[in-house]
């Protein structure tokens, strides 16, 4: 059997090789995907993604199946259930930005089309190719994540900040940080070019 190589972040955990291998800087533009990394990206902010990763479909229960039509509709009494919910990443302030966040998200849908139009308008809408040479290159934000992170916290957007927008640029492939060494690299870069 032929040797895989990949990024060596994901490790061998079989959770962590399969986001690497199937979702992780895949280009994504579909606004209720778009969403989903959005705010797992913010619940992720301080911690490992694995950890998130792990709680993702419990995640996806708690909170209506990412819809962000019901979730900016959210109570007090929905945010005390959630902050009770063993399953998720129990962050009061992180629940509430995920309200906020979800209403905020129908109005970039509203004035751009769509948030997808609004957020890759950032790149170009081109997934960015940072030809990644090594882990130690591979930076945690940059200068368009911070241009990014500024644009949502002036709309108002919650826990944003450059490394957690850089994050999610990385996740829904706007860059393409795999490694080049990485078989999802070239595979990635030649879906781009088609």
């Amino acid at each position: 059997m032929k040797q895989v190589t990949r990024c060596h972040w994901c490790g061998d955990d079989p959770l962590y090789v399969a986001y690497h291998d199937h979702q992780w800087g895949v280009p994504v533009r579909n606004d209720a995907l778009l969403f989903e990394f959005l705010l797992l990206e913010t619940f992720q902010a301080g911690l490992s993604w694995i950890t998130v990763l792990r709680k993702r479909e419990n995640f996806r229960q708690a909170f209506d199946q990412f819809d962000p039509n019901k979730i900016a509709q959210y109570t007090t009494n929905q945010v005390d259930q959630l902050m009770h919910d063993a399953g998720i990443i129990r962050h009061r302030k992180k629940i509430e930005s995920a309200i906020i966040n979800a209403s905020l998200f129908l109005k970039v849908q509203q004035e751009y089309g769509s948030f997808s139009d609004f957020v890759w308008s950032f790149v170009d809408h081109q997934p960015l190719d940072h030809r990644v040479a090594s882990i130690d290159h591979l930076p945690s934000k940059t200068e368009l994540s911070d241009t990014l992170s500024l644009a949502l916290k002036k709309i108002g957007f919650k826990f944003v900040g450059s490394t957690v927008v850089y994050a999610f640029m990385q996740a829904t492939g706007m860059v393409n940080d795999h490694l080049v060494t990485c078989f999802r690299y070239k595979e990635l870069k030649e879906a781009a070019t088609v």
